[in-house]
């Protein structure tokens, strides 16, 4: 995706970060339900105790693309494993997050990097999503003053339409973030991001919505940068468990290495 942070989460926190995590069940009747009720729900949507996943992750720029395939693994916010599994020629590049510290470990040369505070902004692995994407583990109804400027039927479907505005003291670049959530289910449908000029930097959009590991999700995830439209970031999750046995000590350096000493 841009190179700025994501939605108080997604990759990890909506890639491991679902997985990079886990989902809601399939929501009851939400009629009457506030505007922070709603958005704490959704929020919690890429949250959960522990979780598996196996998830794809095609990249494509004006001037490549290629396709990642990669296993991941989450325990609450501070703890994701990404390793990658194909192609060959990037099977066991992995990230490792724990708490604020991001590391990478690049097989072909057998090294470990800590991610310094001056690449957080940097692409992660090719993609449209940041470092710093990794390790924002803030939460929507504690950073955001929202509002709902629209209810209603969109393209035949009934949706809420959040208007979310940072608090003064929130540790966010956004300058406000609108976000659609149909009402039947409290599945989101799509995220935008803007900067403090108001100007639109990236969309995140939600589709192929199915039950895995026994929960509604929705499978496919889409971020399109602002500036370049014709370029985008899509993740495809075809494996989910939820609420896992894995403790601390699973994410660390030597499983970052695949186990290598």
């Amino acid at each position: 995706m841009v190179h700025t942070p994501a939605h108080g989460t997604l990759l990890f926190r909506r890639l491991a970060a679902a997985s990079l995590l886990v989902f809601l069940s399939p929501a009851a009747d939400a009629s009457g339900q506030s505007a922070r009720e709603i958005l704490d729900r959704v929020d919690q949507l890429l949250r959960g105790r522990s979780s598996r996943g196996h998830v794809e992750m095609e990249i494509t720029t004006e001037h490549w693309s290629r396709t990642l395939a990669m296993d991941v693994w989450s325990l609450g916010t501070d703890h994701s494993l990404v390793r990658v599994t194909a192609p060959a020629r990037e099977e066991g590049m992995a990230t490792l997050k724990a708490g604020r510290e991001v590391w990478n470990y690049l097989p072909r040369v057998d090294r470990t990097i800590k991610v310094p505070p001056s690449l957080m902004m940097g692409s992660w692995m090719g993609s449209h999503f940041t470092n710093d994407d990794l390790v924002k583990e803030s939460r929507v109804i504690d950073d955001y003053e929202f509002e709902i400027p629209f209810e209603g039927i969109r393209d035949g479907e009934e949706v809420w339409e959040f208007l979310l505005t940072p608090k003064p003291e929130a540790p966010v670049v956004w300058g406000h973030v609108e976000e659609q959530v149909r009402k039947r289910d409290l599945m989101p449908t799509w995220v935008r991001y803007f900067d403090e000029d108001g100007t639109l930097v990236r969309t995140l959009r939600f589709s192929d919505f199915r039950v895995m590991g026994g929960r509604l999700v929705p499978a496919t995830m889409t971020v399109i940068p602002a500036d370049k439209p014709a370029e985008s970031t899509v993740l495809r999750y075809h494996e989910l468990a939820f609420d896992i046995d894995v403790d601390e000590g699973f994410f660390s350096l030597r499983n970052l290495r695949g186990g290598r000493e």
